[in-house]
């Protein structure tokens, strides 16, 4: 069985390309900035994917029995847009269902575990209408400009952070990832859950870069799950037979045991029917084998500590 399909609509990648800016000499004395900021923003490939994911949330809230709710959805989408609400389930939302649920099930099983780091494309709603435990500490790493916007649309709209939690955000265009995590107050010597849904990735370097920064910083044991464009197998393999293949030893080589989930499984186990036609992402879920940067540090620091109070009794007993 297929764990994913054909290519059509994408909600979770964006293909990066410049964005063109529209200007004019003529000077409009009404509404002459609200021109040039929609003509820039149809023209922002980050910011379009994003609303076309939010549309998905929207839609599918306000279907008859819907697999999650998302109340803020609705202020990313325009008031008139035309939905239909009787089709089936489509694969982003399910895997929005699917991340949604390991999260939960995750931050509330394993004892310690307050640190979520979701990357994201600016508009993820999780930080707001997740039940999240008491102390959680949510990272999302997204392209600034989007999650700006974002902020403002949820603000105006009331949206607030579960009590006694709280939500950071790292730019996606931070240098290093890593450290800017750190900095906002990351601890790889304690555990995390990573999640991935509407990152904007560029090439399979970029996504290498990715799972260099989250096996660099999560614990032995965390899990990082979520949806990956499924044109990175076939720009390196040619061949989608092979996907499978190409996950493990991608992933692997990065410390982590990946699973492939199919989207037809999750719409069976929640009794939905899957929408026909094509999509472009790889649903996975993988479990980190290596120990973090920060363990190994500390383990060295350790190390080095036994060994100087070894030299010390030694010296003492001569």
């Amino acid at each position: 069985m297929d764990c994913f399909v054909g290519f059509a609509h994408d909600s979770a990648t964006a293909i990066l390309r410049r964005p063109v800016t529209y200007t004019t000499s003529r000077t409009y004395r009404n509404g002459g900035l609200k021109l040039r900021a929609k003509l820039v923003e149809e023209n922002d490939p980050l910011l379009q994917s994003a609303l076309d994911s939010a549309s998905l949330r929207f839609r599918e809230t306000h279907r008859p029995e819907p697999l999650f709710v998302d109340p803020y959805a609705g202020c990313f989408v325009a008031p008139n847009a035309q939905m239909d609400m009787k089709q089936a389930s489509d694969h982003y939302c399910l895997a929005t269902k699917f991340i949604d649920d390991k999260l939960l099930r995750t931050v509330n099983h394993i004892d310690g575990l307050k640190q979520v780091v979701l990357l994201t494309d600016g508009m993820d709603t999780r930080p707001y209408r997740l039940s999240w435990p008491t102390s959680t500490i949510i990272f999302n790493i997204s392209p600034e400009r989007v999650f700006k916007r974002a902020a403002e649309k949820l603000q105006g709209v009331g949206a607030k952070i579960p009590r006694s939690c709280v939500s950071l955000h790292v730019p996606l265009e931070s240098s290093n990832l890593q450290q800017s995590l750190r900095a906002k107050g990351f601890n790889g010597n304690r555990p995390s859950i990573w999640a991935m849904q509407g990152l904007p990735v560029m090439t399979l370097a970029t996504f290498e870069d990715i799972l260099l920064t989250v096996s660099g910083s999560a614990m032995n044991g965390c899990f990082f799950l979520g949806e990956l464009p499924a044109w990175l197998a076939e720009t390196e393999i040619g061949i989608k037979t092979s996907a499978r293949k190409w996950m493990e030893k991608l992933f692997m080589n990065n410390g982590f045991r990946v699973d492939m989930i199919c989207y037809e499984e999750v719409a069976r186990s929640l009794g939905k029917d899957l929408a026909s036609g094509s999509y472009k992402n790889i649903l996975f879920s993988a479990e980190q084998l290596r120990f973090s940067d920060d363990q190994m540090e500390t383990w060295r620091k350790e190390f080095q500590r036994a060994e100087e109070e070894g030299d010390e009794e030694g010296f003492e007993e001569l």
